[in-house]
């Protein structure tokens, strides 16, 4: 399986990426969904659709941190307003939010292995129960920006 990372420009926060995925502009029906999905709108199509589909993620760097992902459910192409062609990758609307890992900035997107790809923060590999069976009670996905990214780059 492999997963597709790109840059959220102009969003500051889970939240606001959220709310800005349920504008009519950044929301489609695709063919088997009853309401719309979220797209996102590139000018590129992955070579390696194939590796992608089924299962693969598209993870989202917000203030240079991977913060979460969101699984593709296809890809497809579409004509731009100018005529040009690009590409439209839908998502499941849920976001997943992951262990906060530095990203430096890029253009478009990139590929990103699963072994490359940041944990999800629910899943047993970041879980740190302080009793077996206790779930994990620390709030990460609730600290500022900027102390995440301070903790990211030392590595906690």
């Amino acid at each position: 399986m492999l997963n597709l990372i790109k840059l959220v420009v102009g969003v500051s926060s889970l939240e606001e990426l959220a709310a800005r995925q349920t504008l009519p502009e950044n929301a489609r029906t695709l063919p088997g969904h009853a309401t719309p999905l979220p797209v996102v709108h590139t000018r590129s199509f992955p070579r390696r659709k194939d590796e992608i589909l089924p299962g693969g993620s598209l993870y989202r760097v917000i203030g240079g941190l991977i913060l979460c992902r969101q699984e593709i459910l296809a890809i497809e192409t579409s004509t731009r307003a100018d005529g040009t062609s690009g590409t439209l990758f839908f998502l499941n609307p849920t976001l997943i939010r992951v262990q906060a890992c530095p990203m430096r900035p890029f253009q478009g997107w990139r590929y990103l292995t699963a072994a490359d790809s940041p944990p999800d923060l629910d899943s047993p590999d970041t879980a740190r129960p302080s009793h077996p069976g206790t779930p994990r009670t620390d709030k990460a996905d609730t600290l500022p920006l900027p102390l995440l990214r301070e903790l990211a780059l030392l590595g906690l």
